[in-house]
């Protein structure tokens, strides 16, 4: 699957200054989550728009898409190319990692409990996980819109998953950001910073969820 010219033709139409004011306030939000994290590994980081943003001492970026990683990573982003299933990565080094949109391109079920399993190792005791994704109960009808989508999750399945890969599951939000940047309504700071918090506003807009989990402390 060429996912650089999937990725070109799904973002074609988005407009790039929206996507990056709207990242920028969710990973002011995702820090505090994390209980503001020094060192942090997003283990399929994209176009590093959370890894840029997020006021993290250290920060590690991992894809397998060279062009991503090279092209937009902030200097000072530790970049590393491959499969986050298979990277050698420090055990307990990371105070914190974000998965965002990530599972749901897996191959299956047991690919998911590894990666799950590789962050969790690679965690600090008392580390935490933050994880974004679509969630199918509430988005079936644009779920398979996206040709990279190939896993069904949602925020039960995915509890399930957390737990047994060693995790505590300290925080579930089912419905908390739209599906993707696809819409058009109006975007600004404010209007995104507020909406993140009023959490009324995610049951009515939000589809994707957002799990918190922690490492248990030794």
């Amino acid at each position: 699957m060429n996912y650089s010219r999937i990725y070109e033709y799904r973002f074609k139409d988005v407009d790039k200054h929206k996507k990056l004011i709207t990242w920028k306030e969710i990973s002011k939000f995702i820090y505090k989550e994390l209980n503001q994290p020094e060192i942090i590994i997003d283990p399929a980081a994209g176009e590093c728009e959370f890894i840029n943003c997020i006021p993290c001492k250290e920060k590690w970026a991992i894809d397998l898409n060279y062009d991503f990683v090279s092209k937009f990573a902030n200097t000072g982003v530790n970049m590393k190319i491959g499969d986050s299933l298979k990277l050698d990565l420090p055990a307990e080094y990371f105070d914190a990692v974000f998965l965002s949109n990530f599972l749901e391109h897996l191959n299956s079920q047991e690919e998911i409990h590894l990666l799950l399993l590789n962050m969790f190792k690679t965690l600090k005791p008392g580390g935490r996980i933050a994880i974004m994704g679509p969630n199918f109960k509430y988005c079936q009808n644009e779920y398979f819109d996206f040709a990279d989508h190939k896993m069904i999750l949602t925020h039960l399945s995915l509890e399930e998953h957390i737990y047994s890969a060693g995790f505590d599951v300290i925080k579930v939000v089912p419905r908390f950001l739209p599906v993707s940047f696809r819409g058009r309504f109006p975007i600004n700071k404010l209007i995104v910073r507020t909406y993140l918090l009023m959490p009324l506003l995610w049951k009515f807009f939000g589809k994707q969820f957002l799990i918190i989990a922690e490492k248990h402390k030794s």
